[in-house]
Order: structure tokens, then C-alpha cells, then sequence
């Protein structure tokens, strides 16, 4: 690795200032959440049920959404999202980290010396295969005005392939994105859904993106909390279970569509036909294809090799909702600690804490439970979307996931009106 020369600074920093500026990410509550609805799916949630309940995680969302559907119109519907395991002002400070990958057709870049060193400096980077190379141009950008491309000089970017709603061949994200998406980054409620990077995806043939959900654990098993956040962009619909419920099946039809007076060109919507009422129960476009990134944080004292073992635990989550590790999907996880591991003034060597190996179980339990829960978020606040030459995917409709889970006796049933004397 070596430092960017400072003379590149300049004449790269006003280039980008001549972009185009992301738009707003939508507001932390839109559509009901999996609690909302009654839905649970085991543990205690924090606070916010959310990332941000691990003290001092950040997130950010630059969300890009123009264009209309129309033939020869691009439609952008991508974006990029950030998390920050120290927030903006400790960015550099490195965190005890680990990944995983379930099936690896995908990509987290940076990965090489997280497993080396057991450390990460700096944000964790989520967008569209195609713009790996723009947000990790970007984070360097970023970098560079801080006088930090050496803690900073090896980004960790993933992905998710958006191709089905987003115009992803046309290159929109940009490196300006990728800054203006870390300096978003807040603590306190994530915007879910059809926010940053996952604006444009699409999770077991539903619209998906981002979602997040944590978990604390009681004081006698030490008080810690897990918080998760998910890009959820893979599966298929026969296979989604939520709760041991059989969702996929009982909720068949609203498959991808397209909506304009012309078939979208293009493999991956050969089968693709008009949208109409039902709109059909038979798959309209590969499915298995796709991926979900995983992002895990703690505030438990856990080192490298126990975060590795963390990270193994989400594939049991994807596994419950119905996912296979299918061999298009690329399924990568990272897990990392808040725990302190910088040294103190002078001294040469760091004093870390290390939960026992076997006071692991709950975090394992938490994991799986927060990624189920994180995973159903992004289905459930995501809408309805129209995009990539008229693609048209639904969003998991609300009323037929709780008929659903109330059918096989997973919630309780409806109140029935009071009868008016």
C-alpha cells in the first residue's frame, strides 16, 4: 500500500465538487417495521433496534433515485451506505474485526488485512457491484482532506447487484457519493428500505435493501449489545420463512413485472412479462441470484478469531429465512468490536479484554436473531418500486405477512370489534 501523492488533492477534490448531489435519505420510520407488526423473532431488542444501539456505531445513506420509467430514460435507483464503528470523529482508530463468507460471488474489498491483522480502520462501505471502484475511490477522497489516507488506505467496500431496478450500467455512483454518505453519518434511528445502497434491490423476489435490528443481553449474561445491519439483495420467494412460517408459499403471486408499453431488453428479464393484477405466481427472473452483506457490531470484549466465530453464526439467520448460499449470490459478513485496542500514550502495547469462550452462546443466539429481524426490516419498510426500463417489484405486503403468520398460530388473533350496545 502506498500513501496517494498530497499534489492529486486538489485537482481531485474540485472534479468531484462539479458531481451531482445524492438526495435526502428518507426518513428513519416509514413503512412498519417487524415489531410494528407484532413480529418476533426472539431476545431484546435495544432502544432503537438498530446498529446505532452499539455505542458509538454511525451510519450514513447516500441515496440516488432520478429518472422516470420510460424507454431511453436511464433510471438511477442506487445508492451507497456507511457504517462507521467509531463514528466520524475516532474513524481512524482501528476495531478488532473478522469476515465470513457463506458463498463467495461477491466482493468486500479490504478483507485481505482484516484477516491478517484482526483489525479495521475506518468505514465499512455497501453499494452496486459496478460502483466498487467509485466508493472506494471515494473514501480516499475523503481521507485525503483529513490527512488520513494512511490509517484510511485500504477501504472495505461490498456490493449487491441492483441490475434489475437500476440503470447499474451507467456508472451513477460516484466517488462524491461515497463522502457525502460517511459525512451522513449519525447515530440515533437508520433509514431502512429502499435507502443507500440498497435502494435498488431486490431480497427473495420482494423489493429489499437495507435493514437493521440489534439485541441486548440481561445483566447476568453481561449486559452487552449486538446490533445488525443487512444489504438484502439475494433468495428466492418458494423458500422465504419468517418464523418457521412458510411466507414464500402463501404469498406466491406479485412477481416482478415490467410496466412500460415494451419488454425491458436484456438475459436477466427474458421471462419477464407485463405487469397485471396477481401479476402471476411463477418466477419472472432467475431466482438465487444475487447477495447480502452482512454487518455485525458488539460492544462485548470479543478478539478476532471469537468475531470470525460470530460472523460464521449469520448463515444459520439467512438459512432460517429461507436462504441457500446459492452459487450467484455472494454472502459476506463482517463482525467487529467496539472494544478499545489502541494503546495508551507511550506505552507500547494495548490491555484488550476477552469474553470467555464459553459466555459466546447468547451473542450467537442474539446474531441470529437480529439478522432474521434485519433481514425482514428491509423487506418491510422497502415499497413497491418501478425502475430499470419499467421493472416493476413489489414490496412484501404487510396485511398477507401477518395472515400468514397468524394462520400458522405465530401471532395471536386479531381483535375483534366491541360489539356498540
Amino acid at each position: 500500500m502506498n500513501p496517494v501523492r498530497p499534489a492529486l488533492v486538489p485537482g481531485l477534490l474540485c472534479l468531484l465538487a462539479l458531481l451531482p448531489s445524492a438526495a435526502p435519505a428518507q426518513a428513519p420510520r416509514g413503512r412498519a417495521r417487524a415489531s410494528d407488526l407484532g413480529v418476533f423473532l426472539g431476545g431484546t431488542p435495544g432502544a432503537l433496534n438498530a446498529i446505532t444501539d452499539v455505542k458509538g456505531v454511525e451510519v450514513g445513506h447516500a441515496t440516488l433515485h432520478s429518472g422516470e420509467a420510460a424507454p431511453g430514460s436511464p433510471q438511477v435507483r442506487t445508492g451507497v451506505t456507511a457504517v462507521l464503528p467509531r463514528g466520524r470523529d475516532a474513524v481512524a482508530q482501528p476495531v478488532f474485526a473478522a469476515t465470513h463468507a457463506l458463498n463467495g460471488s461477491g466482493e468486500m474489498t479490504g478483507t485481505h488485512w482484516v484477516k491478517e491483522s484482526g483489525l479495521l480502520s475506518g468505514p465499512v462501505m455497501i453499494s452496486n457491484t459496478h460502483a466498487v471502484g467509485a466508493v472506494h475511490e471515494g473514501v480516499i477522497a475523503w481521507a485525503q482532506k483529513r490527512d488520513l489516507t494512511w490509517e484510511l488506505g485500504l477501504p472495505l467496500v461490498a456490493e449487491t447487484w441492483d441490475g434489475m431496478l437500476n440503470d447499474i450500467d451507467g456508472f451513477h455512483v460516484r466517488p462524491t457519493h461515497a463522502m457525502q454518505a460517511i459525512d451522513a453519518a449519525r447515530p440515533g434511528p437508520v433509514p431502512e428500505g429502499s435507502v443507500g445502497g440498497g435502494t435498488g434491490m431486490v431480497c427473495h423476489g420482494f423489493k429489499g435493501g437495507i435493514g437493521t435490528s440489534s439485541r441486548r443481553m440481561p445483566a447476568e449474561q453481561g449486559g452487552y449489545t449486538l446490533g445488525v445491519l443487512v444489504q438484502c439483495n439475494y433468495g428466492s420467494r418458494r423458500l422465504l420463512s419468517v418464523a418457521g412460517v412458510p411466507v414464500g408459499e402463501e404469498i406466491p403471486d406479485l412477481r416482478a413485472c415490467y410496466a412500460g408499453a415494451q419488454p425491458p431488453k436484456g438475459p436477466f428479464f427474458r421471462q419477464m412479462k407485463p405487469c397485471s393484477p396477481g401479476t402471476g405466481v411463477k418466477p419472472t427472473h432467475p431466482e438465487g441470484m444475487g447477495s447480502i452483506i452482512v454487518v455485525v457490531a458488539t460492544d462485548a470484549p470479543l478478539l478476532p478469531h471469537q468475531l470470525e466465530r460470530i460472523a460464521r453464526r449469520v448463515p444459520l439467520a439467512i438459512g432460517k429465512m429461507g436462504g441457500l448460499g446459492e452459487d450467484f449470490s455472494g454472502d459476506i459478513f463482517l463482525a467487529f468490536s467496539t472494544q478499545p485496542t489502541q494503546p495508551a500514550a507511550g506505552v507500547p502495547f494495548a490491555s484488550v479484554a476477552m469474553l470467555e469462550n464459553e459466555r459466546l452462546n447468547p451473542l450467537f443466539e442474539a446474531t441470529v436473531q437480529a439478522t432474521q429481524e434485519a433481514i425482514l426490516n428491509a423487506m418491510l419498510v422497502s415499497d413497491t418500486m418501478t425502475g430499470n426500463q419499467g421493472a416493476r417489484v413489489y414490496g412484501l405486503p404487510h396485511d398477507r405477512l401477518v395472515k400468514a403468520l397468524r394462520k400458522a398460530g405465530r401471532l395471536p388473533p386479531a381483535a375483534k370489534p366491541t360489539p356498540k350496545k
